[in-house]
């Protein structure tokens, strides 16, 4: 009996945030799935940073975002007098709370050669820092072709 090869693909993306808030990468890894023709798998989406996340988020309702951005301000002040480290500004120490409560990476199954994300699931990079910045996400994806 014959049986698939498990086939790697990895790709990496370039994002440019806009300063702390969110950004819809759902598009971006989308396309590297498809570009890695693996039609049963798994996609694993790691950022490469210690002041960005990554999250799977509500797609429809930009207040959902907003609320959690919110929550993270109270949960993680910028500027917080007992915080020891602080070489880059008043956001930087917030900035690594705010990315060690969160993801670093996520795992999305792939079927059918699509990402199985719900209807209202979208993958988002997580800004934690003030400036704009330029982030990098790698996409791999593993699985067989048929």
């Amino acid at each position: 009996m014959l049986t698939p090869e498990t086939v790697w693909f990895q790709d990496e993306l370039q994002v440019r945030t806009e300063g702390r808030g969110t950004c819809d990468i759902t598009r971006d890894v989308t396309a590297l799935v498809g570009r890695s023709e693996v039609r049963t798998g798994l996609c694993h989406i790691f950022i490469r940073h210690t002041s960005a996340s990554l999250m799977l988020c509500e797609n429809a309702a930009v207040e959902v975002r907003e609320d959690l951005e919110g929550l993270m301000q109270r949960i993680a002040p910028d500027g917080d007098p007992s915080y020891r480290h602080d070489d880059e500004g008043p956001d930087d120490m917030a900035a690594h709370i705010r990315t060690v409560l969160t993801d670093v990476s996520l795992q999305i199954p792939v079927s059918k050669e699509r990402l199985l994300l719900g209807t209202w699931q979208g993958i988002y990079l997580w800004e934690h820092r003030l400036q704009a910045h330029q982030r990098q996400v790698v996409v791999t994806v593993a699985g067989v072709k048929s």
